[in-house]
């Protein structure tokens, strides 16, 4: 076995949990694969029929799974789990998977990390940790932080990032809450300057009230405008962090950047899990509410990532 095989991550076509494996595997510190997985139209099929097996993987995707097998597999999600569960019986894989690959099956897993948020039941191969893995460390903070530093220079400080995601399958974003999150994010500012980043699920309407409600000076990152997305740029240098709260991944990751975090999820806005993600941000003094009159604080939080707490776990199970 080479050293470039490892470790596998199975990549499916789930941005959000490809990057908590990835996070994972790099938090690791070894060396690793990414072995993309698509789906034919079996891949529907629920596990329990699937099996440990490749039912329902697309024949690219099956001819990248050959030896040399690797140590450790890291997926997410419960469509990768029977090819997981396929290449344990190949070579005896360590199976690592980031939240509940469900009832079938679940009991050959070696480590399943679950969001407190989720409510899981204890069990022997169950790591329970806070938020989502990601990949925001501070190597990635400091190499952002001088590519986007020039950019923002002329702006007065403080610098309040607000990070906009939008609505759900579960929950709208009417422009009225996107004005009152512009509102309130500009008194935060005070006589600073607000970063504004929008995403693909914040809708038209909803930036121009952001930007109605947000006077200059300013530096905007608009979806609907394109270009290189200022993201983590921002991370690394605003002296506060605004996040709404629709967002596990957005929330954890603001968390990981050294300024204090604010979380905007008004009454009725957020699905109840995440309200409970944001319930224990709070209560780790990671995050505060963003509410009305809220006034910029400081805040010395430890940076979060479950990622190096999914790597320790690994690297125990290895280590045994």
């Amino acid at each position: 076995m080479t050293d470039a095989t490892e470790v596998w991550v199975l990549a499916d076509d789930r941005a959000g949990n490809v990057g908590q494996c990835v996070g994972v595997a790099e938090a690791l510190g070894r060396p690793f694969a990414v072995k993309q997985i698509r789906y034919d139209r079996l891949g529907r099929l629920p596990n329990l029929v699937r099996g440990a097996g490749l039912l329902g993987v697309d024949a690219a995707s099956r001819a990248g799974l050959l030896p040399p097998w690797p140590r450790v597999v890291i997926a997410a999600g419960r469509r990768t789990a029977p090819v997981a569960r396929w290449i344990k019986r190949q070579c005896g894989a360590v199976l690592v998977q980031i939240m509940d690959p469900g009832t079938a099956g679940r009991a050959e897993f070696d480590l399943v990390a679950v969001p407190r948020h989720d409510r899981p039941t204890p069990a022997a191969n169950r790591l329970i940790i806070t938020g989502a893995p990601h990949r925001v460390t501070p190597v990635r903070l400091a190499a952002e932080a001088e590519l986007w530093r020039p950019r923002f220079a002329h702006l007065p400080r403080p610098w309040v990032a607000v990070m906009v995601g939008g609505a759900t399958r579960q929950r709208s974003f009417p422009v009225e809450l996107a004005s009152e999150l512009g509102h309130r994010a500009a008194g935060l500012a005070q006589n600073g300057s607000v970063l504004l980043t929008t995403s693909r699920r914040t809708g038209a309407e909803q930036e121009r009230a952001l930007l109605a409600a947000i006077a200059e000076p300013r530096y905007t990152h608009l979806w609907s405008g394109g270009g290189d997305n200022p993201y983590f740029g921002f991370l690394a240098l605003a002296d506060a962090i605004v996040v709404t709260g629709d967002s596990v991944s957005m929330c954890c990751e603001a968390c990981a950047a050294p300024a204090p975090v604010y979380v905007f999820a008004p009454p009725g806005f957020a699905v109840p899990k995440h309200a409970r993600l944001h319930a224990e941000l709070y209560e780790l003094a990671m995050a505060r509410p963003l509410e009305a009159g809220t006034t910029l604080e400081p805040s010395n939080h430890p940076p979060l990532n479950a990622a190096f707490d999914v790597a320790a776990a690994i690297r125990a199970k290895l280590g045994a």
